[in-house]
């Protein structure tokens, strides 16, 4: 059994590494080629373009390219792009609207490669160069607009600036996707912050108008208030006579309640004055009285004056 075992773990690993070898031999003699999901293979011999792999999996290349595919490996060349969605944003791109103002202008777009063929040999950067016909575009559609259009109406833009650019990248091989405005800017630092102080002074008189109508508005409530309080009060002073004559004459029908009534103004009338009180003993009244006059004319008078 461990003869057995170590045969079986013998032939395992030489099975392994002599699959790998005659892969790797199959592969370097161009007998066949594996193509990644979003990719394709261009073969070019002797400076002709003798075949373009574009859907994935594994190709024969014999089957592909003829006698041809055993020395594309030693004599050619095989280019692998990639063929997926990309994506640039261009910033700031420098534009003047109508009434002059400087602009900038945020571009993103979307692009693929679309002819393999073209794309190798009819531009040596089609990247670069789509970005800079994007560019040129931009500035060629978008400048001269009116500022209100140009703030206002980004799809018409891109679908400009899309339509424009369309033909060429087509013609280098690369397919144009998707292509939005998505930042419209002033790029002058002074216009900038004169329209900052124009919004902050509008806010400002924006903010004092309401103010100033919450102010005359509580002006007005209270003007009312005020008008209907007095209108009160000017009834009630006018009935007020009325109403304590009859009061009064339903007290004096009760002479107890009106006896006690009286007092009790009298009092009250006696306590509000600022006059002093004197409160005599009760049945003393004749004696004190003559105790103060004894004393008046007991108190020592002044020296007379002696006339010249």
């Amino acid at each position: 059994m461990r003869s057995v075992a170590i045969a079986f773990v013998m032939t395992f690993f030489a099975g392994f590494f002599a699959e790998n070898i005659l892969a790797g031999l199959l592969l370097f003699f161009g007998i066949y080629t594996t193509v990644q999901e979003g990719t394709c293979r261009v073969y070019v011999l002797f400076g002709k373009v003798i075949g373009v792999i574009e859907e994935p999996g594994l190709h024969i290349l014999p089957l592909v390219l003829g006698p041809r595919a055993f020395v594309v490996n030693f004599l050619g060349t095989c280019s692998v792009l990639d063929r997926r969605l990309d994506q640039e944003y261009l910033r700031s791109e420098p534009v003047n609207s109508e009434e002059g103002a400087p602009m900038g202008i945020g571009i993103w777009y979307e692009m693929w490669i679309s002819d393999p063929i073209a794309y190798l040999f009819k531009n040596t950067d089609p990247r670069g160069s789509l970005r800079a016909n994007v560019s040129n575009s931009a500035v060629r559609c978008l400048s001269n607009m009116p500022l209100a259009q140009m703030l206002e109406t980004r799809h018409e833009m891109s679908l400009a600036v899309r339509t424009e650019v369309s033909a060429k990248s087509n013609a280098w091989g690369y397919q144009l996707g998707s292509v939005y405005i998505r930042k419209v800017h002033f790029r002058d630092a002074g216009m900038i912050r004169q329209i900052e102080e124009k919004v902050v002074n509008r806010l400002r008189q924006v903010t004092s108008a309401i103010r100033q109508a919450g102010a005359n508005q509580v002006s007005v409530i209270t003007s009312s208030a005020e008008r209907e309080a007095a209108v009160e009060f000017a009834k009630a002073a006018v009935i007020r006579p009325s109403t304590l004559r009859q009061v009064f004459q339903e007290i004096s029908g009760v002479p107890e309640v009106n006896e006690a009534l009286f007092q009790i103004l009298e009092t009250q009338r006696i306590l509000a004055s600022s006059g002093k009180l004197q409160l005599l003993p009760a049945g003393q009244e004749g004696r004190l009285l003559a105790t103060f006059l004894a004393a008046e004319a007991a108190k020592p008078k002044p020296p007379a004056t002696p006339k010249a």
